[in-house]
């Protein structure tokens, strides 16, 4: 479903990311970590599209994004870290927006996928406020809600639990791991137990190289009795 290339990223004398590559199957849900600065959130909005690479390339389901960007993001959903949204709309309204955008131009269709979304982010006592208003917890419910709406192959989530929770940690944990069965997830996060829970495999880039690609058990296996904190720092020399 995605498959990654040789992708490159400077800027200026600063090379972000040097030489990425990796896939990621239907089904799997692929843990992205690195420490701050290390290439994460660049080779994320690559793969999207919304930045493009100086070499390499990546495909996803297909597509090649130098080739058919707006294709790429057709079947992408994705979360960046800290969503934009226009914050005197209501939920139901930005949400309406987004499908209109996404292509329901038919009312049934477009409101049977805001239905769907804010049903699935559990965002219906939220729908009539505007988001200015809103919680940071329930702003990354709205981020969340509108890149899952038009149902996509492939779900691309910068930080999704950042400032929820415990419970809503869970919820949407939950939410991915249910969803990861007919998609194919990328998920960049901060929270090693998250790795734990959640991730079948785990990526590790430290100054725009990966330095590791293999299932939570192998990498945790490295150093008997060590813990996935201990084992980031010594492929990272830095904690997480």
């Amino acid at each position: 479903m995605i498959d990654v290339k040789g992708l490159v990223k400077s800027y200026g004398p600063k090379r972000a990311v040097d030489g990425v590559s990796f896939t990621v199957k239907r089904g799997e849900i692929l843990g992205f970590l690195g420490p701050n600065g290390a290439g994460k959130s660049t080779t994320m909005k690559m793969i999207t599209g919304y930045v493009r690479p100086d070499e390499g390339t990546a495909r996803v389901d297909g597509v090649d994004v130098q080739e058919d960007p707006v294709g790429v993001k057709r079947r992408i959903g994705y979360l960046p870290e800290n969503a934009p949204a226009y914050p005197e709309m209501t939920v139901q309204e930005f949400l309406r927006f987004i499908a209109e955008v996404r292509g329901y131009s038919d009312p049934k269709a477009r409101d049977s996928q805001v239905e769907r979304a804010i049903a699935l982010t559990h965002l219906s006592s939220a729908r009539g406020q505007t988001i200015e208003t809103l919680s940071k917890g329930y702003k990354q419910r709205v981020g969340f809600a509108q890149a899952l709406l038009h149902d996509p192959a492939v779900l691309i989530l910068d930080e999704p639990t950042d400032g929820l929770d415990p419970n809503q940690k869970n919820e949407v944990r939950s939410l991915i791991k249910s969803m990861a069965v007919e998609k194919a997830v990328i998920l960049s996060t901060h929270i090693l137990e998250e790795v734990e829970a959640i991730c079948t495999r785990v990526i590790i880039i430290s100054r725009g190289r990966v330095v590791a690609d293999e299932s939570p058990a192998a990498l945790l296996a490295r150093k008997p009795g060590a813990r996935m904190d201990e084992i980031f720092r010594s492929l990272t020399d830095t904690d997480v």
